[in-house]
């Protein structure tokens, strides 16, 4: 084992890679008379302290317990012991998929390169190489790999992921909308703005098959289809653009608050989680953009401070929910008989009710 491995979490992460070793076999393909080598070895794993830490915090404190039953059992031939041990895989794939998601959404990618890899290996050791089951986690491999600057290992990994949706066009429109925007990053990322937008557009058109025209899934299509323009100093397509996803983020916003209301101690999925890291991420970004505009759009303005506003509130931010919801609501006075005065009014009642009220313990 390499030496890298020391450290608080050391013993742990030996016993996790030889976990992973123990279930996983390593994996070759070939796209297009090339090899590319999915299976990471134990030294490039566990190549520094650094390294090892991500793999612990990303991964470990998942899925140990996981695999160690997994591989208890992986011997074993009775056919009801083999059925638990593929749902135990089935759903390793599924916990691995969410932290992977959950720390690409937080700008994590080392720490999402190995859960990605982890269900990976997982799936091959569940459904077999060259399956369409993989083209999930190739996507996030792919995202990974993006994040950290390895663009040769991103399009061997997205041409796989492409092969294998071409020779299953009935795949579902989930799965073709996560390509398509996996495409459209990597294009963006090498400056193939045109092809970027076409990846991105069928990105909107999945999305819009798989969950609706009016769904919230459709706004990231809309804000990287944006980014591309602003790249391309089409500003005005830019704000329009920018104030489709704000809308469509204030009615997806609206109904969290009332959820929230209504159940104010429910816990946060990492899927919610994902999300509304990703949110916030967009809506501040779009903020930026329109304050940093010589001629502002107050309207606009208003609706995404208050996107804002109502996000932190349901995070639980008091301090940065009273901030954006000051911020939309000196957007909003500047226009006569705003409709999203009053909202902001009344959200930011709530939010003082919140702060004046005793602790527990303060007596």
């Amino acid at each position: 084992m390499a030496s890298g491995c020391t450290g608080p979490h050391g013993h742990l992460s030996r016993l996790f890679l030889s976990l992973l070793l123990g279930v996983l076999r390593p994996a070759v393909h070939y796209v297009e008379g090339r090899t590319l080598l999915l299976h990471r070895t134990v030294s490039s794993l566990c190549s520094n302290a650094d390294h090892q830490q991500a793999d612990w915090v990303g991964v470990h404190e998942r899925i140990c317990q996981m695999l160690v039953s997994i591989r208890s059992m992986k011997d074993i031939y009775d056919p009801a012991v083999r059925k638990r041990n593929q749902l135990r895989k089935t759903h390793l794939i599924k916990i691995c998929k969410l932290v992977a998601q959950s720390k690409l959404s937080e700008g994590k990618h080392e720490e999402a390169l190995h859960a990605a890899h982890c269900c990976l290996q997982t799936s091959i050791d569940l459904y077999g190489p060259n399956t369409i089951q993989l083209v999930p986690a190739y996507i996030l491999l792919a995202e990974a790999n993006m994040g950290l600057g390895n663009l040769a290992v991103v399009a061997e990994l997205l041409s796989q992921a492409e092969w294998a949706v071409l020779k299953n066009p009935e795949l579902g429109a989930s799965v073709q909308q996560q390509l398509h925007r996996s495409l459209g990053h990597y294009h963006t990322s090498v400056g193939n703005l045109e092809i970027a937008l076409h990846h991105f557009s069928n990105d909107i058109y999945f999305a819009c098959e798989e969950y609706g025209l009016d769904s919230s899934a459709t706004t990231k299509g809309y804000f990287l289809i944006a980014d591309v323009f602003a790249r391309q100093g089409r500003t005005a397509i830019v704000h329009s653009l920018y104030s489709e996803v704000a809308e469509r983020w204030h009615n997806h916003l609206n109904s969290l608050l009332e959820t929230h209301q209504q159940h104010a101690d429910s816990s946060v999925s990492f899927y919610e989680k994902a999300q509304r890291v990703e949110m916030e991420e967009m809506l501040r970004v779009i903020l930026e953009f329109e304050q940093k505009q010589s001629r502002r759009d107050a309207a606009l303005i208003a609706l995404i401070a208050h996107n804002l506003a109502m996000l932190w509130f349901i995070n639980g931010d008091l301090h940065k929910a009273q901030d954006f919801g000051s911020t939309a609501l000196q957007a909003s006075l500047q226009i006569p008989k705003h409709k999203l005065t009053e909202p902001i009014q009344e959200l930011l009642q709530q939010v003082e009710s919140l702060q004046t009220e005793p602790q527990p313990g303060s007596d």
